[in-house]
């Protein structure tokens, strides 16, 4: 059986190490990963509520974060799942549980730099379609956005990332 919680303090070992595995063999990683959390987690743009963990068989399987951006109010997405369990459902759990606890806490939108072939499954779409400018060096298709709540006011401009991000 699969548990979506909060994560507590007695997990931030086993996150770190979590996104550490999942990020080795990620073709698009810098090996940092694991570092950025923790530096998030840290910031004025971490949101307890929205920082989330998968846990099957007593174990931290899949790790899920929204922090704040300022464009706006927005939220952004940093997902890891332990390579074993992949294909198994976690990571589309902790996103659909996050889009929930996000639209709940009255956020309207979530921005995100992913597969363009993975997110489109849960509405993302091109951010430049909802009114954000695509940050220079960032290809197109990765830099997605979903509008959670339909009263949320338009996006316009650039999306300004947390400054963990180094962007």
């Amino acid at each position: 059986m699969l548990l979506i919680r909060q994560e507590t303090d007695s997990d931030l070992d086993a996150v770190y190490t979590l996104i550490q595995t999942a990020f080795a063999t990620a073709e698009h990683s810098d090996g940092t990963e694991q570092d950025l959390v923790v530096a998030l987690r840290s910031s004025d743009t971490f949101i307890p509520e929205l920082a989330l963990v998968a846990v099957a068989d007593a174990k931290i399987v899949g790790y899920i974060m929204f922090t704040k951006a300022s464009a706006g109010d927005q939220t952004l997405l940093v997902l890891a799942v332990l390579p074993d369990y992949q294909q198994h459902g976690i990571g589309s759990a902790l996103i659909r549980e996050g889009h929930r606890i996000a639209k709940e806490l009255g956020y309207g939108y979530i921005s995100v730099l992913g597969s363009d072939t993975y997110y489109p499954r849960f509405g993302y779409q091109p951010a430049v379609q909802l009114g954000l400018e695509v940050p220079a060096g960032i290809p197109a298709a990765n830099f997605m956005a979903l509008k959670l709540r339909p009263e949320a006011p338009p996006l316009c401009g650039p999306l300004q990332y947390a400054k963990e991000f180094g962007l």
